[in-house]
């Protein structure tokens, strides 16, 4: 048989869309930590004045007085800011935004390169030789038993053969590899023929 599994576009666009997801989020931290929080703490000393002054002058008694939030927002707009009241934002928390948000952008990069490095692999049959996605190669006729437990959920399957009377493990992922199912169904056909029952039919 000759089969080529290679990466297949649900795997492709399920890692595309974590990617885009760390990435976005990532994104978003910097933004906040070299942006909109900057500005806004700056906003916030403006804010932090004003209510000072009329604190001290005995028109308000603190930043939730009403008199504060109409000089702000009478201010807001004479600057030309949000007239929303800011909140503050110390230089510890604009850091901790900066680097959450290096930390997600570095990793979703990362991530990156892992995807493109698995579009280099793939899973072959040649003949009865199989090669695994990790360059491991088994004669389908040295699998002796095909392990389904994870064949409903996630779509992979283990096909068992013996090296020096050690059971090892040939990963047959479907959902990644698209058309390892054909290598399964073979492997298991033969292991049917070879059998006792199957023996038996035959004499």
């Amino acid at each position: 048989m000759e089969i080529h599994a290679r990466i297949s576009k649900e795997w492709r666009r399920r890692m595309l869309f974590m990617f885009l997801m760390f990435f976005g989020m990532g994104s978003w931290f910097l933004s906040d930590g070299y942006i909109y929080w900057p500005n806004e703490g700056a906003r916030y000393q403006e804010f932090s004045r004003i209510t000072d002054e009329l604190i001290e002058s005995g028109k308000a008694t603190d930043a939730e007085s009403s008199s504060v939030r109409l000089a702000w927002q009478r201010y807001a707009k004479e600057v030309g800011y949000r007239t929303a009241i800011p909140s503050e934002r110390t230089e510890s928390d604009i850091h901790e935004q900066r680097l959450i948000g290096w930390i997600m952008v570095g990793g979703s990069l990362l991530f990156a390169m892992w995807i493109g490095w698995n579009h280099t692999r793939s899973v072959r049959a040649e003949g009865d030789l199989v090669i695994g996605a990790s360059g491991e190669k088994v004669q389908l006729d040295d699998i002796i038993e095909v392990d389904r437990k994870k064949w409903k959920n996630k779509g992979i399957a283990y096909g068992i053969y013996l090296v020096n009377g050690k059971r090892r493990r040939l990963i047959l992922d479907d959902h990644k590899f698209v058309g390892c199912e054909a290598i399964i169904l073979e492997a298991e056909r033969r292991i049917d023929e070879r059998s006792p029952s199957a023996a038996e039919q035959e004499s």
